[in-house]
């Protein structure tokens, strides 16, 4: 369970720096989405050889299908319902809905860490860089649009300071989940991180980073992609 809670801080950890970066001083929008389109390829990879590919090996492919189909659609109605409350759409000061959305996307991330950990395979290295990574230049972003509408610093690296908490208490949710429930509920979790990240990916995360890095945003991602895949391979 320590092993697991450690981990979990780690992978989370990138938040609390990103915040830190994000008041610190201003960062302009092609780094932020070179840093976003890296981070994207390097969750593809992770979905791909992680998350379903483990999935399979689990349990078959119903129990990640039926996962995939799930997560995605609870997702899309959570990031709907974000988006409602001005967070993930624009609205960059709101700082309850820039919380959400970044718990939205942590917790079946970090859940899974937690799930490999209790399934005996270790942890995912390719997946802990793809967390650690693509959190940074959601932070970044959000910190400095909050630091920006006029919000103390303090409070600003307070709310993520328990963001981060909560998204590495997830890594112990997972933990626990996976020693009380067979290999088909694994495979069918794993499916439903793999839906969300996937729906997180297309709609939001891709997106931005193209708007913002422009014409380097495929190289990034390719690169992400091909580093998460080698550290895939030695996990």
């Amino acid at each position: 369970m320590l092993a697991a809670l450690g981990w979990g801080l780690l992978a989370a950890s990138s938040l609390v720096l990103g915040a830190v970066l994000g008041v610190v001083r201003g960062w302009s929008d092609r780094v932020v989405g070179v840093v976003l389109a890296f981070g994207a390829g390097a969750l593809v990879a992770s979905v791909t050889f992680d998350l379903v590919a483990d999935g399979f090996r689990l349990a078959g492919a119903v129990p990640v299908a039926v996962g995939l189909a799930v997560g995605a659609l609870a997702f899309f109605l959570a990031d709907r319902g974000v988006q409602r409350l001005g967070g993930r759409g624009g609205g960059g000061s709101a700082g309850a809905p820039l919380a959400l959305g970044a718990l939205l996307d942590g917790v079946p991330e970090q859940a899974v860490l937690g799930i490999g950990l209790a399934a005996g395979g270790g942890i995912s290295v390719s997946l802990l860089v793809a967390v650690f990574v693509s959190n940074l230049p959601e932070a970044i972003g959000s910190a400095s649009d909050m630091r920006g509408a006029g919000r103390p610093r303090g409070r600003v690296l307070l709310m993520w300071v328990g963001v981060t908490a909560v998204t590495a208490l997830a890594t112990l949710g997972g933990f626990a989940l996976a020693d009380v429930v067979g290999p088909s509920w694994q495979a069918g979790i794993q499916g439903f991180a793999a839906g969300a990240l996937l729906v997180m990916l297309t709609d939001s995360m891709i997106p931005e980073a193209t708007a913002k890095a422009r014409e380097v945003a495929g190289l990034a991602t390719v690169l992400g992609f091909a580093v998460a895949a080698g550290l895939s391979a030695f996990s």
